[in-house]
């Protein structure tokens, strides 16, 4: 059965896409049965994977997501592409800004990705899911099927000012719906460690969170090169094997095998 991993945080520009990206096909290139789930409308996963026109694929999380909320039957294969990388994505596009709505409406509406979920793990080892910046309904839907959360941060100081609103939305989730949610840790990315700018701001992380939240030991440097592999539809590993940031997140992908 698989773990499922909301890679998440409010605050855009942090790394979310490409931490989501490159820990899925740097886990299925350890052998395990990966599943994407693209939950941001602006569709950045699905586009990073050899998808650059989301909006024009008929088949999305919003399509699945309306199918359970009207109760209707889901073909096994629904929205499901497969990357050249051996990773499965379900992709989004801006259909799922408009679902929002209609989840406003809906009866236990922060479980219909759950319900959905819930019944594709048996298929997979690992479902990670890429977040939207917000924390909407669809970013609690998430939260609500998810057992472990990784939070990048980027080593700059705005973004670890909302740090604490992430956290609190977190907790209230854990208590109210679902219970067995745990922060796997807190991912710092896009590190310059030329700047002392990064470091300080690394070292308040770990300080201020490294007891409570916890902080991974793993950190992604800032590289143009995890950009350009993006462009290109591939992963780091493909693109750029021998670069500091393959390393990185082949060592992310060993933290989360070995937690």
């Amino acid at each position: 059965m698989a773990l499922v991993i909301a890679v998440a945080n409010q605050k855009g520009g942090v790394g979310k896409t490409t931490v989501a990206a490159n820990l899925g096909i740097g886990l299925a290139r350890e052998g395990k049965r990966v599943c994407l789930i693209d939950a941001d409308p602006q569709g950045n996963l699905t586009a990073s994977l050899g998808h650059p026109d989301p909006d024009s694929i008929p088949d999305t999380l919003a399509t699945i997501m309306m199918r359970v909320i009207n109760e209707e039957a889901l073909p096994a294969d629904i929205g499901l592409l497969h990357h050249e990388e051996g990773v499965t994505l379900i992709p989004a596009n801006m259909e799922l800004s408009g679902l929002e709505v209609s989840l406003g409406n809906a009866m236990s509406r922060e479980m219909i990705l759950k319900e959905y979920v819930d019944s594709i793990r048996d298929s997979f080892d690992y479902i990670l899911i890429d977040c939207m910046p917000s924390l909407g309904v669809v970013t609690i839907n998430t939260l609500v099927a998810a057992d472990e959360i990784i939070i990048p941060v980027q080593a700059a100081y705005l973004p670890v000012v909302g740090l604490q609103m992430l956290i609190k939305t977190i907790s209230v989730v854990k208590k109210r719906l679902n219970k067995s949610l745990t922060v796997r840790g807190i991912l710092i990315t896009m590190v310059d460690y030329r700047t002392n700018l990064a470091k300080d701001i690394t070292t308040m992380i770990r300080v201020a969170y490294g007891s409570s939240i916890g902080v991974m030991e793993t950190y992604i440097p800032f590289s143009v090169k995890v950009a350009e592999a993006s462009a290109e539809g591939v992963s780091i590993y493909r693109y750029a094997p021998k670069s500091k940031a393959a390393q990185s997140y082949s060592n992310l992908t060993k933290e989360v095998l070995c937690l």
